[in-house]
């Protein structure tokens, strides 16, 4: 009896998407996550571009996400208010946004259009757009410091959102696979 061939099964891959700001304020961001590290030793935060985390961390086998460039290709571009510096419990440090309506539509809309035409399922987490500058190996007793000093630093900053990426996780750091420019 002759062997049949495996059919061969796609790996799921790790994505995720998010809001791109200019490379002016990417640089200014990344400069702040090296503060982190060379002053309170947590580097996770440089495994990514600075970016607003629309949709968090999915796995899928997909290959093509021409459906999600469509999506944003029929959006605007979103202002941007960056202020100050926030924190979540004693894990996660962050440039913060002003609360903004148009930027909450935009997410709850990519969140469905991605579930409908990619078979995203969203994680059911209230939505709070920040950019990380530290988390994940800021380990506990540094917080404290890391937030004293971030939290007495001035920045702001308002920007047109004008594009979307879509990162993928090589293993060590996150690679931007696709970006795409929100439609005038």
């Amino acid at each position: 009896m002759k062997k049949q061939p495996r059919k061969q099964v796609k790996a799921e891959q790790l994505y995720f998407i998010g809001l791109l700001p200019p490379d002016i304020i990417k640089q200014e961001v990344t400069a702040f996550k090296q503060q982190a590290l060379d002053q309170f030793k947590t580097s996770h935060a440089l495994t990514s571009a600075p970016h607003i985390t629309l949709i968090p961390p999915f796995r899928s086998a997909r290959t093509s996400f021409a459906a999600i460039a469509e999506f944003v290709s029929e959006q605007k571009a979103i202002e941007v208010h960056l202020k100050g510096f926030n924190k979540f419990d004693q894990k996660v440090i962050f440039v913060d946004l002003v609360p903004n309506p148009e930027l909450t539509t935009l997410q709850k809309d990519l969140e469905l259009y991605a579930h409908y035409y990619v078979g995203v399922v969203p994680e059911y987490q209230p939505f709070h757009p920040h950019i990380t500058v530290a988390f994940k190996d800021l380990k506990r007793p540094n917080f404290p410091e890391a937030w004293a000093y971030f939290s007495e630093q001035t920045y702001e900053r308002t920007f047109a959102a004008s594009s979307m990426a879509l990162f993928k996780y090589n293993g060590k750091a996150w690679d931007i696979l696709e970006e795409w420019s929100l439609g005038q």
